[in-house]
This record gives C-alpha cells, sequence and structure tokens, in this order.
C-alpha cells in the first residue's frame, strides 16, 4: 500500500523529466516548484479557501449543533440527516447543482462561489463532531452553573464552549482536509483568477506528469507529517498532566 507513496517521493528526486525514468539525483524539481507562479498562485488560492470555509462552516455548524442538542425540536432526527446530507450527495451532483444555482441568481464564479459550496459540505463534519460532544457532557454542570447565577450566555462561554472546543478544532480540520482536497466542486465554481491547487494538479495531469507533481506530493505529505507528530506530542503531554492530576 506505501509502495506507490514511497516512489512518488523517490521520484520528485528525479533528474529526468520523465517520471519513469530514473536519470540520477536532483533538487532542480523542487527549485521550478517554488518558482513556478501558477502553482503558487493556486496553493494560496487553496488556503484561503480552505481557511475562510474552515472559519464560517466552524461558527454555523457549532450553533447548529448546540440548537439542536438544547433544543427540543419533534422533528429533530429529520433535521439531523437533512444537516448531514450534502457529506452523502456525490460531489459532481453538488457541482452540476452549484453551478446551475449561480447561474440562475447570478453569483458570479470565483472564489466567493467557492467558499459557499465548500461551507456546504464543511458545516455537516463540524455539525457531527460538536454534537456528538455535546451529547457526552453531563447536563449537571450546566444546571450548577445556572444554579450558581450565571446566565445563558455565561454558561455557554465558561462551561459549553471549553467542552467542545476539542470536537470543533477536529472539525474544522477535517473539514480544511476536504476543503483543501476538493477537486470537482471547485473545478465547477472556479473562476478564472482563482483557481486551486487540486484542479491545477489536475489540469497538468492531463497533458503530462512531471517530477515537479512529484515534489508537490512530497512536500504535501511531509507537512502533514509534521501536523500529525506535533500532535500526537501535544496529545501525548496532555494525557501524562492529567493523568499526573488525577493522581
Amino acid at each position: 500500500m506505501y509502495i506507490p507513496i514511497v516512489l512518488v517521493i523517490v521520484y520528485s528526486f528525479n533528474k529526468q523529466k520523465i517520471s519513469a525514468v530514473w536519470g540520477g539525483f536532483s533538487l532542480d524539481w523542487y527549485r521550478v516548484l517554488f518558482h513556478d507562479q501558477q502553482m503558487m498562485g493556486a496553493l494560496w488560492n487553496s488556503l484561503k479557501l480552505g481557511i475562510s470555509s474552515c472559519l464560517i462552516s466552524g461558527v454555523i455548524g457549532t450553533l447548529g449543533a448546540v440548537g439542536m442538542t438544547k433544543g427540543r425540536f419533534r422533528t429533530a432526527g429529520a433535521i439531523e440527516s437533512i444537516a448531514t446530507l450534502p457529506i452523502m450527495i456525490p460531489e459532481i451532483i453538488l457541482g452540476i447543482a452549484f453551478l446551475t444555482f449561480f447561474s440562475f441568481v447570478g453569483i458570479p464564479y470565483g472564489m466567493p462561489a467557492m467558499i459557499i459550496g465548500h461551507c456546504t459540505f464543511c458545516i455537516p463534519y463540524i455539525f457531527i463532531n460538536v454534537r456528538t460532544r455535546l451529547l457526552g457532557i453531563d447536563p449537571s454542570i450546566e444546571e450548577a452553573a445556572r444554579d450558581l447565577g450565571a446566565g445563558g450566555g455565561r454558561v455557554f462561554w465558561d462551561i459549553t464552549l471549553p467542552l467542545i472546543a476539542p470536537g470543533i478544532l477536529s472539525g474544522m480540520l477535517l473539514a480544511f482536509a476536504m476543503s483543501l482536497d476538493d477537486v470537482i466542486i471547485s473545478f465547477f465554481l472556479a473562476g478564472p483568477t482563482s483557481t486551486t491547487l487540486p484542479v491545477r494538479v489536475y489540469s497538468q495531469l492531463k497533458t503530462a506528469v512531471t517530477p515537479e507533481i512529484n515534489a508537490l506530493c512530497t512536500l504535501t505529505m511531509g507537512v502533514t507529517f509534521c501536523i500529525v507528530i506535533v500532535s500526537q506530542i501535544l496529545g501525548s503531554n496532555k494525557f501524562k498532566r492529567n493523568r499526573r492530576e488525577e493522581l
């Protein structure tokens, strides 16, 4: 399973332009990558799109989860199913639906349209994570805060929000990964100056696969591994700290 990934890393240092032929060790394709203005511009668009979508989806998904959990709705199950529907619909259908709808209402294609489209499938990830976290909170904690005179807003900011913060963070990280990885919806909604990195890579794959793509994949995996390692270290330190407090 990991052999293709290893080959991508190895051939990112290939001197030859043809990926399937080894021509010696070289870092030339990394220099080409960093000097590729179109690729760097696409990367910047992907980061802006992912961060904007995560922040907006984080607010909407968190408020929706809190409202669904705290409120008493007879149709809560149906509402929750509708809220999570976008992650079950094939992306090609969502892309065509967004394309038709935005054309009908006159929303121009580009970054605003892509942010709206990405928020649609990012919100459910945050909604599910936060709602699961809320269902695991002991209601007596919030009731105790109200007994001590705290209002609804104070209870939310001082009690509820810190408890659901891990769920919000995990949901936003997952949403960011899905936004950064999306090709189909971004392909339908991207304007001439809003091409994202996955769409740019897909466009290059239609012509030829050069070691520049392998270099990009290698750097992406390296950053991902670093984030995972840091997350594991922080999680381990937090577990040890909590364990010492319990002892």
